[in-house]
């Protein structure tokens, strides 16, 4: 089921990649920095720390096509390669980006000659409008992600 939910957003996709070349794709900064915003928004290395440690902190700057900067930040909550990535998403990095993000968890497993996905990210407070636009720019991600991953 893609879609949303009553507590979120949730997206299911299937690719020919492996579920190694998935969660590299999902987890690798270099990776990160090219699929986080889609392919209009820019990562600047030099504005991204993320390396996907349990426990750990990230934190990025989204630069979009019109020159606005978007600042984001988070924690890892289970990195467990190549089954399940687990991190926190805040927009608003001055608050506690641990207890304040939105968990955002993906799954990925096997499948018929690839791997399967499965992601979900709570949406507390949104209104439906904010869920839809989220769902979609997840989705524009995934795009992203897989590509990348059947790239590998």
């Amino acid at each position: 089921m893609t879609g949303v939910t009553a507590t979120g957003i949730v997206i299911d996709r299937t690719t020919i990649a492996s579920p190694e070349a998935v969660f590299a794709a999902l987890t690798e900064a270099e990776a990160f920095a090219h699929w986080f915003g889609g392919p209009d928004v820019d990562v600047p290395a030099d504005r991204l720390s993320f390396t996907a440690v349990t426990g750990e902190p990230w934190f990025a700057t989204m630069v979009l096509p019109d020159g606005n900067t978007i600042d984001w930040a988070g924690h890892f909550v289970r990195v467990d390669p190549p089954h399940e990535f687990v991190f926190t998403l805040t927009d608003q990095p001055g608050a506690d980006a641990v207890s304040d993000g939105v968990p955002v968890s993906v799954t990925i497993g096997p499948a018929d000659g690839g791997a399967a996905l499965h992601m979900t990210q709570e949406t507390p407070d949104f209104p439906e409008e904010q869920k839809a636009a989220t769902l979609d720019g997840w989705q524009l991600f995934f795009d992203e992600i897989l590509t990348l991953a059947e790239a590998r």
